[in-house]
């Protein structure tokens, strides 16, 4: 998306992608990269959090570390197999050798690669995947009767219209994709504006009443909740 907050453009993709890997700094330049070529992607830092992310939501695709935290990546691919999951799974892995990646296609795993790799590769497997299995989830968000189409952008609530800027929709999407769960401003300033939390800004807090002004102001039930000291999210107790 622009960084300028004007009117929302159909992006490249409406692929959505679960990048799961404990390293920060992988991940980050992973997640920057991704989403510089129109993908939508959520993080998870450990297998138990992936396997929540795949019960509540479903993806195009998969990147899986092998070396996780707390379930290995290889037993991970594994239990979401036997889960019935189905969508395509990119390993990656600091291990070369030819026995560890036959361990990760045994596992499940539909491609393999080993770090460090070059980032045209790495889009290049991606959009392999992503292209031999075919978009495995609809391109709409709903939370009652807020609705939100992935593919064209557009907005409704009630079956009305709604026009928002480019920030206001980047920001609206991410609550809908994580609906149930409340966001720390921390969290939103990495996922939607990819900066460091600033304690002395409120620019979060502006854009979420411009959301509230179009989303709830004309209805008589609000969506959006701010959960003190906490943050903010859809789906989630009241005020």
């Amino acid at each position: 998306m622009k960084p300028k907050d004007d009117k929302v453009v159909d992006g490249d993709t409406d692929m959505s992608i679960l990048l799961i890997e404990d390293e920060e700094k992988i991940a980050d330049f992973i997640r920057r990269g991704l989403r510089e070529e129109g993908y939508a992607v959520d993080h998870a830092p450990d297998g138990e959090s992936a396997l929540l992310r795949v019960r509540t939501k479903d993806y195009d695709a998969l990147i899986l570390d092998i070396m996780l935290p707390d379930i290995d990546g290889i037993e991970l691919c594994r239990k979401l197999r036997s889960n019935g999951l189905t969508t395509p799974i990119l390993m990656l892995t600091a291990r070369d050798a030819v026995s560890d990646k036959v361990n990760g296609l045994n596992a499940g795993a539909d491609d393999y690669l080993t770090k460090p790799f070059a980032f045209e590769e790495f889009l290049a497997r991606i959009r392999a995947l992503t292209r031999k299995h075919g978009p495995t989830k609809s391109t709409l968000l709903r939370v009652e009767d807020l609705t939100l189409d992935q593919a064209s952008h557009r907005v409704t609530r009630a079956g009305e219209p709604i026009e928002l800027s480019n920030k206001e929709y980047a920001l609206l999407e991410y609550l809908m994709r994580n609906v149930g769960q409340v966001l720390t401003r921390t969290i939103i300033s990495q996922q939607v504006w990819n900066i460091d939390f600033d304690t002395y800004t409120n620019v979060i807090d502006v854009f979420i009443n411009y959301l509230r002004k179009k989303i709830d102001d004309p209805y008589e039930r609000h969506l959006i909740k701010t959960i003190r000291g906490r943050g903010y999210g859809i789906g989630v107790v009241d005020r």
